[in-house]
C-alpha cells in the first residue's frame, strides 16, 4: 500500500477516537448505544463491500431511478475505499467492524479511565506506528514492522495514558499494545489491541491495590 493510501486509511482510523470523545462527553450508556448502532450499521452494509455481484446489481437498478452523476460518485466512493482496503480484507470482515466490536467490549466491561486510554491508544499507537514506520523505518524485523513504528507505538501510548492511570501502569499498557500491534493478534489487530491493553491496565491495577 502507497504512503498516500496509508495516510487515507489511518485518517480513516482516527474517527475511532469519536468513542473516547463520546465517553468523555456524554457517558458510558450513550457511548455503547452510538458503538452497537455503528456495529449493526457496519454488519448490514458488510456484505455489498465483499460481494462485488450484488454492489452492481444494486448499481443497475439505481441506474432506473437516479442520474448518471450519482452511480459516477458511487464508483468514485468504491475506488477510494479499494485504495485503503488492504489485500486480507478484502473478502474477510473489514477492520471497522472488529473495533467496533472490540469498543463495545471494553467501554461495557472496563472502568472508564482504562475504557477511553485503550481506545485512544490503540487509535492513535496504531496510526503513529504505520505512518512513521512506512516513512523512517530503517530497522525492520522479519515480519516488516520497525523499530521507529513501534517506538512512535510506544511513546503515544505513554502520553496518552500517563494522565489517565499514572506511570507505572501507562508503561505496561503501552508496552502490551505495543506488543499487540506488532505481533498482529488474532483475530485482527484492530480488536486483539484494545482488549490487550484494557486487560492488562486492569489486572496490573488489581495487582497493584
Amino acid at each position: 500500500m502507497s504512503m498516500k493510501s496509508e495516510l487515507k486509511r489511518k485518517s480513516l482510523h482516527i474517527v475511532g477516537l469519536s468513542v473516547p470523545v463520546s465517553y468523555l462527553i456524554f457517558g458510558r450508556d450513550v457511548t455503547l448505544t452510538l458503538i452497537g448502532l455503528a456495529f449493526f450499521i457496519f454488519v448490514v452494509l458488510e456484505p455489498f463491500r465483499i460481494i462485488e455481484a450484488l454492489r452492481d446489481k444494486i448499481k443497475e437498478k439505481l441506474r432506473l431511478y437516479v442520474y448518471d452523476d450519482v452511480i459516477e460518485r458511487v464508483e468514485m466512493l468504491e475506488k477510494q475505499i479499494d485504495e485503503i482496503t488492504r489485500e486480507h480484507e478484502r473478502y474477510r470482515v473489514a477492520a471497522h467492524i472488529y473495533f467496533a466490536a472490540a469498543a463495545f467490549i471494553v467501554v461495557y466491561f472496563f472502568p472508564g479511565e482504562i475504557a477511553i486510554g485503550a481506545i485512544a491508544v490503540a487509535t492513535i499507537g496504531d496510526a503513529l506506528a504505520a505512518i512513521i514506520g512506512k516513512s523512517f523505518g530503517r530497522h525492520r524485523f522479519k515480519n516488516g514492522k520497525s523499530v521507529e513504528g513501534s517506538l512512535a507505538y510506544f511513546i503515544s501510548g505513554l502520553l496518552i495514558l500517563w494522565p489517565l492511570v499514572g506511570l507505572p501502569l501507562a508503561v505496561l499498557g503501552s508496552l502490551a499494545g505495543m506488543l499487540a500491534e506488532f505481533y498482529n493478534l488474532p483475530p485482527d489487530d484492530n480488536f486483539s489491541n484494545q482488549l490487550v491493553i484494557a486487560t492488562v491496565l486492569y489486572l496490573a491495577d488489581i495487582l497493584v491495590l
